[in-house]
């Protein structure tokens, strides 16, 4: 009797589930294993990814040194949080966060919202060969270089035959033309307007696949029960879009404050420089032009780490208000 006891137990234990964790890991390694040919084919993209992404993570120990390039990295002397102190004791620094912060929320309004109507307004259009012609010339701006497109704004606003004051003169709206790239309370304008030319086809590429991917019959009802162009686009095309529109403004969010430097650096000039100096052109010029690096190191982490910060917090109010993440 004893020793049948001791086979049902034993036999109970061995029939026991696997436990939870063992069970997942192995769901896991059976998934890699039927999609190995996935993730060799991935391997140059995340290698690429580690070398230019998180290895030179280990420069940021420069921020917490004197750093001294002809020393050894033994050698550096370590100092603190004393390059962040005086990050943020430096006037300049709040200046040139508010240029950062204008330019990107005026970017994040106009350069977002015009990309999905510009989308939805290329679905509405029935002419095949007129629509093909439309999306391809507004896709070439993208590929012009920051450089040629700098010298055509310039071109434009030139005060000596430049065609906007040409214009603005010969319809009698002024009477001598302006300067407008030595006004610095026009910078921020003209910087928006000619991002907005450059990237509004190219971004409006995924709205548009979004946009294709809507059951048709959706459109069909609607259209039995009467509605217009207006009311589809309204109900039917716009909630359609919803969750690629929130992946795309949380991503945005996250790079509010990361506008990289080139239009700024481009179309700027000392007459404008209170208004054209950003957190990365900041950065450039106290690192690479002063040759302080550790300085310049701790403008990069402060923002690295805000933008981080943002889009956990954009991503973690559009999961409770809307239930859309990218995480």
């Amino acid at each position: 009797m004893e020793t049948l006891t001791k086979k049902s137990a034993s036999a109970n234990r061995s029939s026991d589930p696997k436990p939870p964790i063992q069970k997942r890991l192995n769901g896991i390694w059976d998934r890699m294993k039927q999609q190995k040919y996935l993730y060799l084919m991935s391997l140059p993209f995340v290698a690429w990814v580690f070398v230019f992404n998180y290895l030179p993570l280990w420069g940021w120990t420069m921020a917490f040194q004197n750093y001294k390039p002809a020393r050894s990295f033994g050698d550096q002397q370590w100092v603190g949080f004393k390059h962040f102190v005086e990050l943020f004791s430096d006037d300049r620094f709040y200046l040139v966060l508010r240029n950062t912060l204008a330019m990107s929320l005026m970017g994040l309004v106009v350069g977002f919202i015009v990309p999905i109507f510009f989308a939805i307004l290329l679905n509405e259009m029935k002419g095949m060969f007129f629509k093909r012609a439309v999306q391809t010339v507004s896709y070439l701006p993208h590929f012009v270089s920051w450089v040629v497109v700098a010298g055509i704004i310039t071109k434009m606003l030139s005060t000596d035959g430049g065609i906007i004051n040409d214009l603005l003169v010969g319809l009698n709206i002024i009477d001598q033309p302006i300067q407008f790239m030595a006004k610095g309370n026009l910078f921020w304008y003209i910087v928006t307007a000619s991002d907005m030319w450059k990237e509004t086809g190219w971004n409006a590429i995924i709205y548009l696949a979004a946009i294709t991917g809507i059951d048709n019959e959706l459109y069909e009802a609607s259209r039995v029960d009467g509605a217009n162009r207006w009311r589809q686009m309204w109900h039917i095309t716009l909630p359609g879009i919803r969750t690629t529109i929130s992946v795309l403004f949380i991503m945005s969010i996250g790079h509010l404050i990361s506008i990289g430097f080139e239009k700024q650096f481009l179309l700027g000039n000392s007459l404008v420089t209170d208004y054209s100096e950003v957190l990365d052109l900041y950065a450039l010029n106290y690192g690479l032009n002063m040759g302080r690096f550790s300085y310049g190191t701790a403008i990069g982490i402060f923002n690295s780490v805000v933008s981080i910060i943002l889009l956990f917090t954009a991503n973690g109010l559009f999961k409770k208000f809307t239930k859309e993440s990218i995480m």
